[in-house]
């Protein structure tokens, strides 16, 4: 188990976070990191605690015992809200976005900016302000979208694209990706990997929850994979393979992990290929179910 060495202070420390539910442990000492501008992938197979943890980071619960830490200070996240105001987004597997209203109502639901229509007592909303900043996020994604167009009418790609640039519109410093890939087909998935370099290049830290390791070897700089609610190993992505990461994640440990030749590949896959390789041990690739 390493870590990349940096003398950057982490945008986001989780330590010895653990969490109960009654009588099941669903993390047991959780310790990760994140750098400003990482690309950060939490793999794990279903109950291995990924989303739990992120929930924790997200203010949707409290840890029983353990520290979050923002820019090397010591934070609390009592609700989604505050945590949100610190600049920590969540885009979700379904991308949460209401089919019957436009983009740029999507974008700043239940955030829209007001002006005065008769002095201060009468405020209505800003709909020219939301259409402006919609059509920025978006033009810094590099994806251009009608912002007065339905939701409904998007391809899986836009809807992800108008999720990620609801947490563009608000300064995020952190977003958490649950299963990017999902609801997307193979020919969209690519666009990922261009989206997630764009946030990169914005200094904005990014982490990936999947059970696709061609996924997380296509776009993160580093890992952590979880097992039965602990982390059991973590890594930059230049120093371990797939084969492994499957192996750590159905038995916890590399001990007994024998390599073979197939097993060390002349380039890395990228999303959506096909591999070659019969000894691979794959991973599902459903949703999370946590």
């Amino acid at each position: 188990m390493t870590d990349a060495p940096s003398a950057t202070t982490p945008l986001v420390a989780l330590n010895n976070i653990q969490k109960t539910f009654g009588a099941v442990s669903a993390l047991r000492g959780v310790s990760i990191d994140v750098l400003p501008g990482e690309t950060f992938a939490l793999l794990g197979d279903n109950a291995a605690g990924k989303s739990t943890l992120m929930k924790v980071l997200t203010g949707v619960y409290q840890p029983d015992h353990g520290t979050i830490r923002m820019d090397g200070k010591a934070v609390t996240f009592p609700s989604p809200a505050v945590s949100r105001s610190a600049g920590i987004e969540m885009v979700y597997q379904d991308f949460a976005l209401a089919d019957n209203l436009d983009v740029r109502t999507n974008i700043f639901l239940g955030r829209e900016p007001q002006k005065n229509l008769i002095g201060p007592l009468v405020r209505v909303i800003d709909k020219k302000k939301m259409e402006r900043e919609t059509a920025r996020v978006l033009e810094r994604l590099d994806i251009p979208i009608n912002p007065r167009l339905k939701v409904k009418r998007l391809s899986g790609g836009q809807r992800q694209a108008v999720a990620i640039g609801r947490a563009l519109a608000f300064d995020a410093k952190l977003i958490i990706m649950d299963e990017p890939t999902a609801n997307l087909s193979v020919a969209k998935v690519d666009k990922l990997i261009e989206v997630t370099q764009k946030l990169k290049d914005l200094g904005i830290a990014v982490i990936i929850i999947t059970h696709r390791l061609d996924e997380a070897f296509a776009v993160a700089d580093r890992c952590a994979v979880m097992r039965q609610g602990e982390v059991v190993g973590r890594f930059r992505m230049d120093e371990v393979t797939e084969s492994e990461v499957a192996h750590l994640i159905s038995q916890g440990s590399l001990d007994g992990y024998e390599a073979a030749p197939a097993d060390i590949p002349v380039e890395r896959r990228r999303i959506g290929s096909t591999s070659t390789h019969t000894n691979i041990e794959q991973v599902p690739t459903s949703g999370s179910g946590e």
